[in-house]
């Protein structure tokens, strides 16, 4: 028996019991009772910091599996609503991460609504393949009438145009007059024909785009249209460079133009000019004339098709429809600013294309 632990005994026991073998037996069982104490203590202790260890990091562990879970929950609730938005069906609660949180009812209803959308996708895709068929289809057939319809009119121009010159000693004034209204209705109907094909057939044109100088089109334009003596065109000193379908812009500036040159005709000084501005991912774009004006009940309707600015003869009313339609194409807006007497300005933007 280890001797303090002896001594300590001792001193709590009676005189008379002091020094009685007869507890001999009771000290040693007392001292085999406290034996390895010490190591035992020490790996009891040990013990104990390795459980406290453990359960830190298993704690530690469990907040992440927690946070973890938590922003699975979050990102699942995130595609709920974005798939919920775009369905228009229900509103997502307001705090789907709570006690009462159900996760397989999620997990349904994303199923559900992942399964219309494919179905929706599917069905879309079937939808364009449909509307780019049709889409050809209607190509073909706008051109087959185009044809079809141009031939015997050009025909009957040829006949009516013999007949003036081998009868024109026989003729009647009235019956030259009534050929000559014949051989202008025939090419106005052939002029209505090819803006008909241009506005059906525009977005289905095999361009690509390319760059080129907005002054160059400028100036083919102005070659290529009727001006009169009395008709000016201001364009500003620098202007930029293009990146579009060439021919969709030249058929643009040449239809607002070819307008602002007959607005102002009949002016002693007629002025058409072109302005440009750089609007970060758009050009804006400005054709303006000093002319007659268009009246402000006609201002809301001149876009659509077969509307006409003036009473003429000549006039098809589809060039300011397909003026409409490139823009709309180039993802832009068009607007018009006029004043009776004293001039018209069509604005209009255009989106830039990447390079």
């Amino acid at each position: 028996m280890h001797s303090l632990l002896k001594r300590q005994l001792n001193k709590y026991l009676p005189e008379s019991l002091s020094g009685d073998a007869s507890l001999n037996e009771l000290f040693e069982a007392i001292g085999k009772s406290y034996e390895h104490y010490d190591d035992k203590l020490t790996m009891l202790q040990r013990a104990t910091a390795i459980s406290s260890d453990e359960l830190f990091e298993a704690n530690r562990e469990l907040e992440k599996e927690a946070a973890r879970q938590k922003k699975v929950l979050n990102s699942l609730e995130n595609a709920l609503a974005l798939l919920q938005t775009n369905f228009k069906e229900q509103e997502v609660p307001k705090n789907i991460v709570d006690s009462d949180f159900d996760a397989e009812k999620l997990a349904r209803q994303i199923g559900e609504l992942a399964q219309q959308a494919s179905t929706m996708s599917a069905e879309k895709d079937k939808l364009l393949k449909n509307l780019a068929s049709q889409n050809e289809s209607l190509n073909s057939y706008a051109h087959v009438v185009s044809h079809d319809l141009k031939s015997p009119i050009r025909n009957i121009s040829a006949l009516i145009t013999w007949i003036n010159e081998d009868e024109k000693e026989t003729l009647s004034e009235q019956s030259k007059q009534n050929l000559s209204l014949a051989l202008q209705n025939l090419e106005k109907m052939d002029k209505l024909i090819t803006g008909i094909l241009k506005h059906a057939t525009l977005q289905n044109k095999n361009t690509s785009n390319v760059i080129f100088e907005l002054e160059e089109v400028l100036s083919d334009v102005q070659q290529n249209i009727y001006v009169p003596n009395n008709v000016h065109f201001q364009f500003p000193e620098h202007l930029p460079k293009l990146f579009y379908d060439r021919y969709k812009i030249e058929q643009l500036f040449m239809n607002l133009m070819t307008n602002a040159v007959k607005a102002t005709e009949t002016k002693k000084v007629g002025t058409v000019r072109v302005d440009f501005k750089d609007k970060g991912d758009q050009w804006y774009f400005a054709v303006a004339d000093n002319g007659k004006g268009i009246p402000e009940k006609h201002q809301s309707d001149i876009f659509e098709m077969f509307n006409k600015l003036e009473d003429e003869a000549m006039a098809t009313g589809i060039g300011l429809a397909l003026v409409k339609k490139i823009v709309m194409l180039y993802e832009g807006n068009i607007w018009v600013e006029s004043i009776e007497g004293m001039g018209t300005t069509f604005h209009f933007t255009l989106k830039k294309q990447k390079l």
